[in-house]
């Protein structure tokens, strides 16, 4: 189902719209929550330890699809916003030979250069060949990301938020019957939780991959839009590469700070791959709430809805703000019992260290829930390099802060942790200034 987001109610209009967004990220954070628990609770600290650096890496890889993906979908949503139908398939059809090429590419590097790629994330002796043995199977699940992630970004470029999150439902209870199976019950280890995600990717890719192309052809280019011309290639190029980078960008600062933390041991190491669950899912609803910002961006800037962009902004950054204060309440208040869904509660030393995490991040949501929406907006209004300067900004300066201050001896890694929202609120701060000079045009 279609849904024109330059009419109607604007607060309605978009909170509808984003809902199966929220809910569908929901059930994708159980791929890996699913990972997590069961691989915390039945394989220990060390295969946890190994199964949250390889997330932080997935991550990081699977945003740069992510990225072209989402920064095709507000090229296609501003062509729906002026519904130009035609130039809307020419550059669904560009975008899926671009970003497709580039998967390939991804995956064939990543199977070449698995070796080089764990030494340059410092993965302890103790755990690098599990971290392998996990790795070297998840990466298969590269090339179905990029199938689900192309088409449920087409789908939601129209107003359709709904249907992709079918596919993760049911994909996201596969995975988690399979975890259980194949690590509890066959006794496959670390390679059993691999495989179950795998398996679920695929569902996932190909089942909304095969139903967009039998159901939504109307959708789909025909024979006329697979031109490729020099001017719908070059702004599919800018508009993919654009959010590519930023997303990219935001997770190799993550990654390097993944290496940091690494440096400090299995302990610190386990206890960051708990807490960067419990905080992913945390601020999630945010971000997938700013996804769906730039796509009510993208369609009223394409209608030329200049009076309704401003209304829409207003009303977010409210919606937004409050409930990342919600949530940070609740995480700081709960810390410990959150940590202890991925730990055994003996585990005393890893949850302390996890807590002060989660308190000290998680007291600044409002900061990243902000920051996802400055996002959206400069990609929705053709101004997507804004949103890597944006990126920039923040990862530049938690990086460079965790690095100077986690050697201290006194500071250690709440340095890592306090580096965080710091360069959050720096980039809030540059966004709105940018913005403030904006004129709808």
């Amino acid at each position: 189902m279609k849904k024109d987001l330059t009419t109607g109610d604007v607060s309605k209009s978009l909170l509808a719209f984003a809902g199966p967004m929220i809910l569908g990220n929901l059930l994708q954070q159980c791929y890996n929550i699913a990972d997590t628990f069961i691989v915390g609770r039945f394989l220990g600290a060390d295969a946890l330890a190994a199964v949250g650096a390889a997330y932080t890496l997935m991550t990081f890889l699977t945003s740069i699809l992510i990225g072209l993906c989402m920064g095709s979908s507000s090229l296609f949503s501003l062509y729906f916003g002026r519904k130009d139908r035609q130039e809307m398939k020419n550059s669904i059809s560009a975008s899926f030979l671009f970003i497709s090429l580039a998967a390939v590419l991804m995956n064939v590097l990543l199977f070449l250069f698995i070796d080089e790629i764990l030494r340059l994330l410092s993965v302890p002796e103790t755990i690098c060949g599990m971290m392998r043995s996990y790795v070297w199977i998840i990466f298969f699940g590269i090339f179905p990301v990029f199938l689900y992630n192309f088409f449920a970004f087409v789908l939601r470029s129209v107003g359709n938020s709904a249907l992709p999150l079918w596919f993760l439902g049911i994909a996201s209870a596969m995975n988690i019957i399979l975890d259980y199976l194949f690590v509890v019950s066959f006794r496959w280890g670390i390679e059993g939780a691999a495989i179950a995600t795998v398996a679920a990717q695929i569902f996932a890719g190909a089942g909304i991959g095969l139903y967009v192309w039998i159901k939504e052809r109307e959708l789909m280019p025909g024979r006329v839009n697979v031109s490729w011309k020099k001017g719908t290639m070059k702004e599919v190029v800018r508009f993919s590469l654009a959010a590519s980078v930023q997303q990219s960008v935001m997770n190799f600062g993550i990654l390097m700070i993944q290496g940091l933390v690494n440096s400090f041991g299995t302990v610190v190491m386990a206890a960051f791959a708990a807490a960067v669950k419990v905080d992913s899912f945390a601020y999630m609803p945010a971000q997938e709430y700013g996804n769906a910002f730039s796509i009510f961006i993208s369609q009223n800037h394409g209608a030329g809805e200049k009076e309704r962009i401003r209304k829409g902004t207003a009303n977010a950054v409210k919606v937004s703000a409050i409930f990342c204060v919600l949530v940070s309440v609740a995480v700081f208040l709960l810390a410990p019992y959150l940590m202890m869904i991925f730990i055994s509660p003996e585990e005393t030393e890893v949850i302390r260290i996890g807590v002060g995490y989660l308190r000290v991040e998680g007291s600044f949501y409002v900061g990243i829930g902000i920051l996802f929406l400055l996002y959206g907006f400069y990609r929705g209004i053709g101004k997507p390099e804004m949103s890597v300067v944006l990126t920039v900004i923040s990862l530049g300066t938690r990086v460079l802060l965790a690095y100077v201050l986690a050697p201290i001896p006194a500071i250690g890694v709440w340095g890592i942790w306090w580096a965080i929202p710091i360069g959050w609120f720096l980039a809030d701060v540059t966004g709105f200034l940018v913005m403030s000079r904006y004129k709808g045009g």
